[in-house]
């Protein structure tokens, strides 16, 4: 295991310095000094109260719990916090609830980033009225 730039020693997780257990023990107001510009200024002018009742609730819930039993939210634009690691969200994408399971790493984003809203396009083969040059299909 190689260690990296979010790590302090090998194989230890570290946010700008703290580990994730004294993350857990600090106050919304104190990680989010540690969090980016965005993601800070969110936090500074206060959560909303839907976002407050789901970091209380992911506070609240059991990790081993959220795995079977995820928690839902419509709520993309939450930035995630220490309290939040470990658990998992069913985040809505637009069309439906899709997991994502929180990790250390995450902190400081946000939980859209981590559940896309449009799917890939995979294009078929040119047909009637194409041009000349888009009708052209290589042969293997």
């Amino acid at each position: 295991m190689s260690t990296d730039y979010r790590t302090g020693r090998e194989g230890e997780f570290t946010y700008r310095g703290h580990t994730l257990e004294e993350l857990q023990e600090m106050s919304v107001e104190d990680v989010a000094e540690l969090l980016p510009a965005r993601q800070r200024r969110t936090v500074k002018r206060g959560l909303s109260g839907a976002h407050q009742q789901l970091l209380e609730s992911a506070a609240e819930a059991d990790p081993e719990e959220t795995a079977s039993n995820p928690i839902r939210t419509h709520l993309r634009d939450m930035p995630i916090l220490p309290p939040m690691v470990d658990r998992t969200f069913a985040v809505h994408n637009g069309e439906s609830f899709e997991r994502v399971s929180v990790e250390p790493e995450m902190i400081g984003h946000y939980l859209g980033e981590f559940q896309l809203t449009r799917k890939q396009i995979e294009h078929g083969q040119a047909g009637i009225g194409a041009t000349r040059s888009s009708k052209f299909v290589p042969l293997k």
